[in-house]
């Protein structure tokens, strides 16, 4: 019988879900948009529901556009946005609270004094810093600020966890309450080493273990769907982060491959083999996917607001009407005639960890225009970049000699070919915008034994682009120079 293996993409702006086959065929596909509220400054939040709906929604449509009944499904992968967290009642399967998104600094002043003392350990323990951006203060927040909530959880009635916990108890009606380590190494409760939660954490956090799904290693299923979710039981065969998908699906299983997926935010992973990187804070170490049970890891650098930064331009100022219409303008005007702008719309990630920095616009003119403002927004999404590649080289003790990059601001080639001359590197985009959705199917598939390993996987279907960087080292490095003195006006603008 043909294998067949459901994906889907839980993002932090759309849901997403295909089928493909043992051969690589995509079979169907489908998406549904998915809102984001944004009550205060600061604060960004899902419906639970609404996330569960778009699941459904486009998992039903997808089966439907292919044909296929669920028992004809080999198995389910599931990839999602990650620290981005829910509190729901065991009991009814309720979500209690909005879902508080990975983006959300309601909680930099709790993070902020915990930093003092601490930091270290935390960092050691869980290869993190103490920052707004991971799950442990959201959770302690929802149970601090919905009345009741922090005495049920304590008497073990209510459960919480990333997207991919929601998701599985949702799908399995309740029976299945877990995650894996690349979700959970994004919660600061997970020991780094252990792949376990850890008590001392818990009680720093203040959340109760007891909400907290179990940790199940790679190459396992899971468990079922509810015969009533697709109309038969399905295996759920993996979880995987959206960034750790990204990782796998471009092949970086090595140490030393690195990525890059530019969507919302911008998120740079350099594999590091079965050692987690944790010597530096500049940076943060991550589980990466194994196909044992054998710990895999990586170096990451979270870049907060590169994609957003275009929407912003659209949504926010309407001096765009499309975030395709960016490349155009940004090739009309000769350079960016001295506009730099540094998109801390969200606090700057790594490798400041700035939730005080803001968004900065500087050397505006009279004769500045839109497109200068436009390049201006572009090229710092590639300074960015080029940030934390150089972190991660100095980290690592290696420097990159290529970048592979995906997600959806790759269809941009004038950024691309930017991106490539700052870093002076080749740039591999990939044949799939995609790319999260493929990890999660090769996940699943290799957990059911479909492909044997690693060199096993099929292709994502199309032609990859290549880059070569056409800029000299003077003009690359005096560039990234000037960007850098707009950067340091930028920081600690709201402490």
């Amino acid at each position: 019988m043909k294998g067949y293996v459901m994906a889907i993409d839980q993002g932090t702006s759309s849901t997403k879900a295909m089928i493909i086959d043992e051969g690589g065929r995509l079979v169907a596909s489908s998406h549904a948009t998915l809102a984001q509220s944004f009550p205060r400054p600061g604060w960004v939040e899902h419906d639970p529901e609404e996330i569960w709906g778009s699941v459904l929604e486009t998992t039903r449509a997808v089966l439907a556009s292919a044909g296929l009944a669920a028992d004809q499904l080999t198995a389910v992968g599931i990839t999602n946005q990650r620290e981005t967290t829910v509190v729901w009642d065991r009991t009814t399967g309720r979500a209690l609270y909005p879902a508080i998104v990975w983006q959300d600094r309601r909680t930099a002043s709790t993070c902020a004094a915990l930093e003092e003392g601490v930091s270290d350990w935390v960092h050691a323990r869980t290869g993190l810093r103490i920052d707004p951006y991971f799950s442990a203060t959201k959770i302690a927040w929802i149970l601090d600020h919905v009345e009741g909530l922090r005495p049920r959880a304590e008497r073990g009635e209510l459960a919480a966890g990333t997207i991919d916990s929601w998701l599985l108890w949702r799908m399995s009606a309740g029976r299945l309450h877990a995650t894996d380590p690349t979700n959970a190494s994004r919660t600061m409760l997970m020991d780094i080493s252990t792949l376990q939660w850890d008590e001392g954490l818990c009680e720093l956090f203040r959340v109760p273990s007891s909400m907290l799904g179990r940790i199940e290693r790679g190459g396992e299923v899971l468990g079922e769907s509810d015969p009533q979710v697709w109309g038969s039981p399905v295996p759920i065969a993996a979880v995987v982060g959206d960034q750790q998908a990204a990782l796998l699906a471009q092949r970086c299983v090595a140490p030393g491959q690195i990525k890059c997926t530019y969507g919302t935010g911008s998120f740079v992973l350099r594999h590091t083999g079965e050692q987690a990187l944790t010597a530096s804070d500049a940076l943060i170490a991550t589980a990466a996917h194994s196909r044992t049970r054998t710990a895999q890891y990586a170096l990451e650098g979270s870049l907060f607001t590169t994609g957003a930064a275009i929407q912003w331009l659209r949504d926010g100022l309407g001096i765009i009407s499309e975030a395709s219409e960016s490349e155009s303008l940004a090739r009309s005007v000769r350079d960016n005639a001295d506009v730099w702008f540094v998109p801390a719309l969200a606090g700057l990630g790594a490798p400041h960890w700035d939730p005080d920095a803001r968004g900065l616009l500087i050397g505006v003119t009279r004769g500045t225009t839109r497109a200068h403002v436009v390049r201006a927004t572009l090229e710092s999404i590639a300074y960015q970049t080029r940030e934390v590649v150089e972190a991660m080289d100095a980290q690592s003790g290696h420097v990159v000699r290529e970048l592979r990059a995906d997600g959806g601001a790759t269809s941009n080639a004038w950024l691309m070919q930017f991106q490539c001359d700052v870093l002076g590197v080749p740039l591999v985009v990939s044949a799939s915008p995609d790319i999260t959705l493929w990890g999660a199917a090769y996940a699943a598939g290799l957990a059911v034994r479909l492909w044997d390993g690693y060199g096993d996987l099929p292709g994502a279907p199309g032609a990859q682009t290549r880059y070569e960087p056409s800029m000299d080292d003077d003009q690359r490095d005096e560039l990234y120079a000037r960007w850098r003195l707009a950067l340091a006006r930028s920081a600690k603008w709201a402490s």
